[in-house]
């Protein structure tokens, strides 16, 4: 009964920290591809190969996350006029 409660405590944790990951750091993946049209999974290949082979890769990912994460504050808004106020 206890090894049961247990595995079943760990598979939640390691769902838990899946979820996390994918949407931190694999919506990078999936934003960047569906920029260029192709699958998300090539996307993933591509920076864990490089990333054995050259730190730059590492680099780009690090600014695409930057690029993601701050896009929105830049965005053109409809703003309100001063003399709606």
């Amino acid at each position: 009964m206890f090894k049961l409660q247990h595995l079943n405590s760990l598979y939640l944790m390691i769902k838990f920290f899946r979820n996390f990951l994918e949407r931190n750091f694999f919506g990078v993946c999936s934003w960047f591809a569906s920029k260029l049209g192709i699958k998300a999974s090539f996307i993933r290949l591509f920076f864990i190969y490089a990333a054995f082979t050259s730190t730059i890769a590492v680099f780009i990912y690090l600014v695409m996350i930057f690029i993601l994460k701050i896009r929105y504050y830049f965005k053109y808004k409809k703003r309100k006029s001063v003399f709606d106020l």
